[in-house]
């Protein structure tokens, strides 16, 4: 007999059914972290159920939690995933313009990408799962459904 998931531990990640998140949130937190140095993630926090949301979080080094939540890599919830417009390219690939219209189409091309990611966000995601077998610690995986939002 199958274990009913709503009969887990409410701290147990394999509650988790299905995963709901904005479609801005994942594409502003993956244009966060090809931007900059810091990581932002989309975080789901205990209890877990089986509709949970995922918002958007940056993570910080050394941070404790109160309970231990699941990040989720931004890249991990699209799919195909566009790449990322570079200033480099879009100068390539107007060489003669000058420099306020090299801003103004790098600014479109950013702008197509936004939308580019929001529009493939869905299917589904694995999630770490740390389980405890025997004393040792183990990370195993559980994949959900992502159901995008917006």
């Amino acid at each position: 007999m199958r274990e009913d998931s709503s009969d887990r531990d409410p701290a147990d990640p394999r509650r988790i059914r299905s995963l709901a998140v904005h479609r801005a949130d994942v594409a502003n937190a993956l244009e966060a972290t090809l931007r900059s140095d810091g990581r932002v993630v989309l975080r789901v926090t205990p209890p877990f159920s089986g509709r949970m949301r995922a918002r958007i979080h940056r993570v910080s080094d050394g941070a404790s939690e109160p309970a231990e939540p699941i990040h989720v890599d931004a890249a991990d919830l699209v799919d195909p995933l566009p790449a990322y417009p570079e200033v480099d390219d879009t100068v390539a690939d107007h060489p003669d313009a000058d420099v306020d219209t090299r801003r103004e189409r790098h600014a479109e091309a950013v702008a197509e990408w936004r939308t580019a990611v929001r529009e493939a966000v869905g299917g589904s995601v694995e999630l770490a799962v740390d389980t405890d077998v025997e004393g040792a610690d183990a990370v195993s995986t559980h994949t959900v459904d992502v159901i995008p939002l917006g």
